[in-house]
């Protein structure tokens, strides 16, 4: 079997947008910022740390930054770098929104050399449909043909203590 993109290493890709970077560069993934706001978000509330590294250890992952090096944004791509990616887990804190961060992470991840070639990219979105059309997504045509399998309370429920 031949390397795949996914296990063919590569240098970060990075982007300047003013005074912010934008980079798929996991060393600089601030695992701390991304749990406090996936925690807190409506899609994720009260998500597990360990859940969002285990999250962040399978996915591809684009970052934004500003001019110290503190996190602001981030954007998370589950797939498979051949045929598919799924499109999670989009935020930029609030200070920070307005200036095209969102946007960028998600051209950077669409341009990317890793991400060439998919068939098919998909994403799940309440409010940010404006964003998403920006950069070619457009609603699903045939959504008799998905279906899904949702869990809206796991994060609660496993964030209980198992009975002993």
């Amino acid at each position: 079997m031949n390397d795949s993109a996914r296990d063919t290493p590569v240098l970060p890709v990075e982007r300047r947008l003013g005074p912010y970077t934008i980079s798929d560069d996991r060393a600089r993934l601030d695992l701390d910022a991304i749990h406090a706001y996936l925690a807190r978000s409506y899609w994720s509330q009260g998500i597990s740390r360990e859940v969002v590294e285990r999250a962040i250890r399978g996915s591809f992952c684009i970052g934004a930054y500003d001019e110290s090096g503190a996190q602001v944004g981030f954007a998370r791509f589950i797939t498979d770098f051949t045929t598919f990616c799924y499109v999670c887990d989009v935020y930029v804190l609030e200070e920070h929104r307005g200036r095209g961060l969102a946007k960028a992470m998600i051209l950077l991840a669409i341009e990317h050399p890793r991400l060439q070639g998919l068939r098919r990219w998909v994403l799940v979105t309440r409010d940010a449909h404006g964003l998403y059309r920006q950069v070619g997504f457009t609603d699903i045509a045939q959504p008799a043909q998905y279906m899904e399998r949702h869990d809206p309370q796991v994060y609660r429920r496993t964030a209980q203590p198992r009975p002993g």
